[in-house]
């Protein structure tokens, strides 16, 4: 049960889903409002102030991307946590939700139980004020906004991401705790990684739940990159069950982490919003 009585919104067109979703979040202490169009999920969320929505892709007017678009170019509503809910199971559907600012996305069918805990870990987000990820304890939202912005259009300074393609696939295929763990296993790494040759202003957060951006001088980069790559490439078939492990090493939907490096910040990027579709860029 939850300690306040925080609001969900649902949009969802399909009737048996949005009823089972509400009376399910009821009991579980939640206020929840559920509506079956966008153009009416815009309203509510205007009109209801949701802490969190969840929000299908496919409805029967606008499609759930325009109504997270409207939701974020509103003042009023623009820092409600998302979680889509879909069908779609494509990178790119994927990748659009995250460029428009949803927080999570978890495809059908969906095992309530981790759709619960993601909806607990987004509102502990908020609570928090978006400082720190609820997996990994790493800096994440605002704290990473505030490096960036230290560094960019500035010497000294260069970045590393890691990302980690394919977790969604993890996911669905071995379960959200396992995901998790997989997220925290990974981040030690970079972690203790970072600590052999890090200064302590060096800095590690998240720029989503499951990719990584390292500040630290130019002149390391290229040494932390290659270690990081070494560790990483030779853990990642050990996070997948001793029956998967020969299968999944030959096929291309594998955990995989890919390291990109930008090697300075003064010239290329004046603001922490190209920084951050630079990081989409490579996403894709």
């Amino acid at each position: 049960m939850t300690d306040t009585k925080h609001k969900i919104l649902i949009v969802e067109d399909d009737l048996d889903v949005a009823e089972m979703l509400n009376a399910y979040f009821r009991v579980q202490g939640y206020d929840v409002f559920t509506v079956n169009w966008g153009e009416d999920g815009v309203r509510s969320s205007q009109q209801d102030q949701p802490d969190l929505i969840i929000l299908d892709i496919r409805l029967p007017d606008i499609d759930g991307y325009e109504v997270a678009r409207r939701i974020r170019a509103d003042r009023r509503t623009a820092d409600i946590p998302i979680i889509f809910l879909t069908e779609k199971r494509e990178r790119s559907d994927r990748l659009q939700g995250l460029e428009i600012g949803a927080d999570d996305y978890i495809t059908k069918p969906f095992d309530v139980q981790e759709l619960r805990l993601r909806v607990r870990n987004a509102l502990k987000r908020v609570s928090q004020g978006s400082l720190t990820n609820p997996v990994t304890g790493l800096p994440e939202g605002a704290l990473v906004d505030e490096k960036l912005s230290e560094v960019v259009g500035r010497d000294g300074s260069g970045l590393l991401f890691v990302l980690l393609e394919n977790m969604d696939l993890f996911r669905e295929a071995y379960g959200f705790v396992a995901s998790d763990d997989v997220l925290r296993a990974i981040s030690l790494m970079i972690v203790n990684t970072l600590r052999e040759i890090s200064r302590p202003e060096d800095f590690l957060g998240h720029l989503s739940g499951t990719d990584f951006v390292l500040v630290l001088p130019p002149s390391n980069l290229a040494a932390l990159r290659e270690k990081l790559r070494t560790r990483l490439d030779q853990s990642m078939e050990y996070f997948y069950p001793i029956k998967d492990r020969e299968q999944m090493a030959q096929r291309p939907d594998k955990l995989v982490a890919k390291i990109v490096e930008i090697p300075s910040l003064k010239t290329q990027y004046t603001d922490v919003e190209q920084v951050k579709a630079e990081f989409l860029r490579n996403k894709k």
